[in-house]
């Protein structure tokens, strides 16, 4: 491996024009698909193998034509000063605003709430739903334009006009902020960790580059595969902070090696051999851990992971070539200040430094590893410890800012017509080969009226063949409340015994009912994905350093900072500690697929640190240094660079706290949590403690399992040479600073 990319380093070095021209073409090509690519259309969230997908995959077989899919606008209006929305003026208001709501071009219909009976007991209340004939994204702008104009003019009545529903969510795309956030904080620490321009500007140039890449496929592939808008903004998310962390590493050991006497073309290639070996094995890590979400069975999931995985890969591919072409264009700018002017005035160029934080930190852990090691895991584990309280659910507009006129709209009808209002459950009722179908559905439609935290039940309504009928349950309890789990599960524990007596078959869906499923299948796939992943990494990681203590230590550590950081993510999101902090109002279960996620990407990331680092001590031990000797190595020359790729990555993922969407807030709350967590606990504090107490035994290999693992030379054992200064090559470029 070192060898074969020490070769690929110095060709793209040399032929530096034909890999940049490559890489401009493929950016060109992608940017151009991408540009004239179709508007994707988004499909609806799916999620197969539960049973309140089966239940709406149900109802859009049996009710065609009904736009099973299509945006709601739940429009609310309440009185003031204790007046009745049913009283005559107001009633004229509510009318006249449903009639210009009703005029929309989009719209497919409209409820009248006094027909329908949806005014509250107290006379307070009202609502009507809007219903279009495309989704919240085939939305126009004249379209909502219109909504919202309907909305003015009803308040200008005097009455408080409120909406939820989807055709009130904000389909713009991403606002580029978190984006810039990320890239300045970045800017900032490359500088201070390289003391030039240059060598700041060239990983943020690269990794820009190859997010460019990523977005421009992933909007090309949008139309047709129907991926989500949140696949591009977490493949954007992980190429920006890996694109810059890959080149950092390689950056660094180049300049590295210049120090040491090597020349611009030799060390280049032995930067991509060493360092560009452990950058293929930290990117398949997170590779496999970012693919291997598809084997969830969750469709969103598995295009969140395979486009970040691209994405990752993208940035694997353009630091082992664009980054060493670059380098051949400006192989003196990259060094710093006192090499430049060291090297014009003919002198010797400085010795990397023996004595320096990194080797000052190792040698405070070595001399008390068992200490350090106790305190770090005594840490996490406290921090771990909220995790006991985890809650999955989908937070709805309950979740969003009270300035929103959709969480209103939700606080409105939780008062009028109880909590249980927003999050009704919908029962489908196949009364098909039934001889009395609608008895059958009154049958199911009392057992279930009559459970113990049922509010109402709505009359049945039938398809056109008259043999599925629908009707919605209310709860008692608020959507995301256990008790509304217990309901769903009591409803369908109870269905044997209604289905015998009303001689037909029923299922539970509605929004409520799809959460509570998604919720259990993803913690259901949980462990079983943890076993796919951490198995396949540690096999891995069991060919790059050929040991076995090595890849289950850096497992177990893994295990830790996730554990640290989803307890971190309770005790903000869940229990509300800090959470005006991040602008996050209401507090309640975490979004389902959040624990999932934040394994996979976690998972990969850290194996990036553990490769980075241990990686050097490897090198250190095979080429003859004590196992003590090794960590400090190590240390010495990826410490302070490990730490600056976590700086990265920690400012990359906080940016996208501040995103409106709250999934994102929430993941990138998470990961820039795991990411602080492993880098400055783990990887600085447990990972050399345990190789200290270890000794020889942290390389230990049986000798049986020695002979069967392929060979892949991480360590560059194969490009060990004499040390020295070696003759510039004559080349023109090479003499740009």
């Amino acid at each position: 491996m070192a060898a074969f990319l020490y070769r690929m380093g110095r060709l793209a070095f040399r032929r530096r024009w034909t890999v940049a021209l490559v890489w401009a073409a493929v950016l060109a090509a992608v940017g151009l698909a991408g540009m004239t690519a179709p508007e994707a259309e988004e499909e609806p969230f799916s999620m197969p193998g539960i049973e309140s997908q089966e239940a709406f995959d149900l109802m859009e077989e049996r009710f065609p034509g009904t736009a099973a899919d299509g945006a709601t606008a739940r429009v609310v209006f309440v009185s003031s000063n204790g007046e009745k929305v049913t009283a005559g003026k107001n009633k004229e208001a509510v009318e006249a605003a449903i009639a210009e709501l009703g005029d929309g071009a989009q719209v497919a219909s409209i409820v009248d709430p006094y027909e329908s009976g949806a005014v509250s007991e107290d006379g307070s209340t009202a609502y009507t739903t809007v219903t279009y004939k495309v989704d919240a994204a085939g939305l126009t702008d004249v379209g909502r334009s219109h909504l919202d104009e309907s909305l003015k003019h009803a308040r200008d009545s005097g009455l408080t006009v409120e909406a939820g529903g989807d055709a009130m969510q904000d389909m713009g795309g991403p606002s580029g902020t978190a984006e810039a956030i990320g890239i300045s904080v970045a800017a900032v620490v490359l500088l201070i960790t390289f003391g030039s321009l240059a060598a700041a500007g060239l990983p943020l140039l690269t990794a820009l580059i190859g997010v460019g890449i990523s977005l421009f496929a992933i909007t090309a592939l949008a139309g047709p595969l129907g991926l989500a808008d949140t696949t591009s903004t977490v493949a954007i998310m992980l190429g920006l902070a890996v694109g810059i962390d890959y080149a950092l590493f390689i950056v660094s050991r180049y300049r590295e090696e210049r120090a040491n006497g090597r020349a611009a073309q030799e060390a280049v290639a032995l930067a991509t051999g060493t360092a560009g070996s452990a950058v293929v094995f930290a990117g398949l890590t997170v590779v496999i851990a970012l693919a291997g979400l598809s084997v969830v069975g969750i469709p969103m999931l598995t295009e969140m992971g395979l486009g970040a995985a691209g994405a990752v890969v993208v940035g694997v591919l353009i630091a082992l070539t664009l980054v060493p072409a670059f380098l051949g264009f400006w192989p003196n700018a990259i060094l710093t200040r006192k090499d430049r002017k060291a090297r014009r005035a003919g002198g010797t160029p400085r010795e990397t430094r023996k004595v320096n934080g990194g080797t000052r930190w190792a040698s405070f852990v070595l001399r008390r590893p068992l200490l350090v090691l106790l305190a770090a895991v005594a840490g996490l584990g406290a921090l771990a410890l909220p995790m006991t309280d985890l809650q999955l659910g989908m937070p709805g507009d309950e979740a969003l800012s009270k300035e929103t006129t959709q969480r209103r709209a939700y606080d409105a009808l939780a008062e009028g017509f109880g909590p249980g209002f927003n999050g009704p459950l919908t029962v489908v009722v196949d009364a098909k080969g039934t001889g009395d179908p609608e008895a059958a559905a009154e049958t199911v439609s009392e057992r279930i009226g009559g459970t113990e935290g049922v509010v109402s039940v709505s009359p049945a309504q039938f398809n056109e063949s008259g043999d599925t009928a629908v009707f919605s349950v209310v709860p008692t309890t608020a959507p995301t409340d256990q008790e509304t789990k217990d309901l769903v599960n009591t409803i369908r524990g109870d269905r044997p015994g209604i289905e015998s007596e009303a001689g037909a078959a029923f299922e539970v869906t509605g929004t409520t009912a799809m959460n509570i499923d998604v919720s259990e299948k993803v913690q259901s796939a949980l462990v079983p994905y943890l076993l796919v992943v951490v198995g396949l990494a540690v096999t891995l990681l069991l060919v790059v350093f050929r040991s076995i203590l090595v890849p289950l230590k850096a497992a177990a550590g893994f295990l830790l900072s996730v554990l640290a950081s989803l307890g971190a993510v309770v005790v903000v999101f869940q229990q509300g500690h800090g959470a005006d902090l991040l602008g996050v109002e209401t507090t309640g279960p975490i979004m389902s697929l959040m624990p999932i996620f934040l394994v996979g990407i976690v998972f990969g990331l850290a194996m990036d640190y553990e490769v980075f680092l241990v990686s050097r001590m490897r090198e250190a031990y095979v080429h003859g240094e004590r196992p003590a000797q090794a960590v400090t190595s190590g240390f010495q020359h990826s410490a302070r660079v490990v730490v600056a790729a976590a700086l990265i990555m920690i400012a990359v993922f906080s940016g996208f706290i501040g995103d409106s969407d709250a999934m994102i807030k929430m993941i990138g709350f998470g990961l820039a949590s795991a990411v602080l967590l492993d880098a400055f606990v783990v990887r600085m504090a447990i990972v050399p403690a345990v190789l200290a107490l270890l000794g020889e035994r942290a390389w230990w290999l049986p000798k049986w399992l020695d002979r069967i693992l392929p060979r892949v030379d991480v360590e560059g054992e194969a490009l060990t040479r004499p040390a020295g200064p070696e003759a510039e090559p004559a080349d023109k470029d090479l003499a740009r600073t």
